[in-house]
């Protein structure tokens, strides 16, 4: 099944984390590392090992840059939680950073996340050339800096306030930066270190997290807070437009249908190793937290 096949990588990434703090000590800041990066699906890191996969990298390597992009994912969510921010109290069901410890702290929990992140996909296990973990680390830097997704964070900043929703581009736009560019990054991770065209996996990664966003939306109006262990319905409150306003419940499952069996079609051409990745997307329109 993908579950168990998604947990074990799961499980993997988190003892490559814990290897890496091990030397921090046991500050609140280390202590506030972990706990922000205790639990969740770990979709990036099964997307940059996968990816790996399809071109026969060990998983040796490939669990570089699959640690770091959960520890830069994380840093995201520490600041996204914030109250200038989002001002979430609940995150994978558990105080937020900021609420189990305080604010001072949790900004640097972030920026410790972050810089954690770095170091470990230019760390030289991650590949014995170091132009390409340069070259994988000016990607991630891209990726999630001001033409990433700090750029799509500002717009979501910026739509509480501004006098009109969003439209269908402009929403689309924001999440290609907020929510895509990590996820785009990780699934490229692997042609990337294999010196191969990352194109379909561009092409797949894109489709792909449009599609998470979507079903994010969808289940913000819909799902159990129970099992998405955060608070629901914050985007409507807060006059957002999202996905699910601009195209209907109904509309908003057909457009994720859609996305999801693009990204499938797009890598597709690489065979019977690319299936999890299949398997990854599928899971992802279903999923229920």
């Amino acid at each position: 099944m993908f579950g168990e096949r998604l947990a074990k990588h799961a499980a993997t990434v988190e003892t490559q984390l814990d290897q890496a703090m091990a030397p921090m000590g046991d500050t609140p800041v280390v202590q506030g590392m972990r706990y922000a990066l205790r639990g969740g699906k770990r979709l990036r890191a099964f997307l940059v090992m996968q990816s790996a996969a399809i071109y026969d990298l060990p998983q040796s390597q490939s669990i570089w840059p699959a640690a770091a992009i959960e520890a830069i994912h994380a840093y995201s969510l520490v600041h996204d939680d914030l109250p200038c921010m989002d001002d979430d109290e609940l995150r994978r069901g558990q105080p937020t950073v900021h609420k189990k410890w305080d604010q001072a702290t949790a900004v640097l929990v972030g920026d410790a996340l972050q810089s954690l992140g770095f170091e470990l996909v230019l760390n030289p296990q991650c590949s014995p050339v170091a132009d390409l973990r340069a070259d994988l680390a000016l990607r991630l830097a891209r990726a999630a800096g001001a033409a990433g997704m700090v750029l799509g964070q500002a717009q979501d900043i910026a739509a509480e306030t501004a006098p009109t929703p969003l439209d269908l581009t402009q929403i689309t736009e924001l999440q290609q930066g907020k929510t895509g560019a990590l996820m785009s990054w990780s699934a490229q991770a692997g042609a990337i270190l294999a010196q191969q065209d990352p194109t379909p996996l561009a092409k797949y990664s894109a489709a792909l997290g449009l599609g998470f966003q979507i079903t994010d939306d969808i289940l913000d109006v819909e799902g159990d807070p129970e099992k998405t262990g955060k608070r629901l319905n914050k985007d409507a409150k807060a006059g957002k437009a999202t996905f699910v306003s601009l195209l209907g419940l109904d509309g908003a499952k057909e457009r994720a249908k859609q996305l999801i069996s693009e990204a499938c079609d797009a890598v597709t051409p690489l065979g019977t190793k690319a299936q999890p990745l299949q398997h990854c997307a599928k899971f992802i329109i279903s999923r229920e937290c």
